[in-house]
């Protein structure tokens, strides 16, 4: 059993779950990387961050992520945001996994998993990815 991070704050939260989301198998991909960064860089507090300030904060989850686990990382987050930051955290985590292409059967698990540990209702989690559905499909011929 994992005890309370009380030395996260928002911010460290929010990052924390979507980086937990994105490199859930221990791989952070290049892509998975650029999309983590472009979901954090324009968001407030993370747009007036110092390169160096973001650049500390994701090497300080990324030691955590390998000490605890993604799992135990979400869930140490997770009791830091309020309902509101948690419903945009599971947007974002959706989002990041979504821009690569359809989601694979592993990444609906961990979606699945994180909705849980965000104590969110199904039926935003449905209505967040129909909206990564429409946000990311191919335009055909």
């Amino acid at each position: 059993m994992t005890t309370t991070n009380t030395s996260m704050d928002v911010p460290t939260s929010f990052a924390a779950i979507a980086l937990a989301a994105v490199s859930w198998d221990g791989v952070l991909s290049m892509a998975g990387s650029r999309a983590l960064r472009h979901a954090l860089d324009y968001r407030h507090p993370y747009k007036t961050f110092e390169d160096g300030q973001m650049v500390a904060l994701l090497d300080r989850l990324l030691s955590d992520l390998r000490s605890k686990g993604a799992q135990h990382l979400m869930v140490d987050a997770a009791q830091v945001l309020n309902s509101d930051q948690r419903a945009t955290a599971y947007a974002v985590a959706a989002e990041i996994m979504r821009s690569d292409g359809p989601l694979l059967d592993d990444e609906c698990n961990i979606l699945d998993n994180l909705a849980e540990v965000l104590d969110l209702d199904d039926e935003l989690t449905v209505e967040v990815r129909c909206v990564m559905d429409l946000l990311h499909a191919d335009l055909g011929h």
